[in-house]
């Protein structure tokens, strides 16, 4: 039996397995990460080569998460329980070799002044200047990552971005009947209590209605370029 039929029919008893199967540790995906994909009969699953080594039974916990997904299904096992509970502690083990100094100086003001530094440093890093994904927290490699749309900002806002992201570190996320809550109630009412929330929010959407304006302008002065490019041309090609 392979570990994704026991994932399966400890999760499913009263239903028969009747599933190809195929598991694939690799370097492809990032740390502790893992998909899967149902192909007419076959389920295969690829993990991550750090998986290879962990436990049994917090693998079996992250297979059946991933079985809920495909199968659409809400429902929970303490082998999930057991598979988030190792996710939470991921962060302990994971290497710290990817600190910004920018983001390393924020880090330490808001640690200081909201979490009474009793939270370890993560990962800092600059991501893409993306717009929709403007910081994100990892749990599985414990990185904290900033849109390089604030590269150059005040520290007000750097670090109102950095608390948001330690927030997700410090309360984590909650599992029930299948799905993962990572803004919480408990979230929200820490969130809205950083001081001058509003304020800077409206600088943040400011910031990037400008970027928006910015990006816009660049593509309109390329599409006239290129129109009077071939407008020249067209006319040079007439004279021959």
């Amino acid at each position: 039996m392979t570990i994704i039929q026991e994932s399966y029919q400890r999760l499913f008893p009263e239903k028969e397995f009747f599933y190809q199967t195929e598991i694939e540790y690799n370097r492809r995906l990032s740390n502790f990460n893992a998909n899967i994909r149902l192909h007419k009969n076959k389920i295969k699953v690829n993990l991550n080569l750090q998986w290879k080594d962990i436990d049994k039974e917090i693998k079996i916990g992250l297979i059946q998460s991933l079985l809920l997904k495909i199968f659409k299904k809400r429902k929970n096992s303490a082998n999930i329980d057991l598979y988030n509970n190792f996710i939470k502690n991921i962060p302990i083990l994971t290497p710290k070799n990817k600190i910004d100094p920018t983001l390393e100086k924020s880090f330490h003001r808001v640690n200081e002044r909201f979490f009474y530094n009793n939270l370890e440093k993560p990962n800092l890093a600059w991501g893409s200047d993306s717009r929709r994904k403007l910081a994100s927290y990892n749990f599985h490699n414990d990185t904290i990552t900033v849109s390089t749309l604030f590269i150059d900002v005040g520290s007000e806002i750097l670090d109102y971005l950095m608390y948001h992201e330690l927030l997700h570190k410090h309360i984590k996320f909650k599992h029930k009947n299948g799905r993962s809550s990572f803004h919480t109630k408990e979230f929200r009412k820490a969130e809205s209590q950083y001081p001058n929330q509003n304020n800077i929010e409206k600088q943040i959407n400011r910031i990037i209605a400008n970027k928006i304006y910015s990006s816009s302008n660049i593509i309109k002065k390329s599409i006239l370029s290129k129109l009077k490019l071939k407008k020249a041309k067209y006319f040079f090609e007439q004279q021959r």
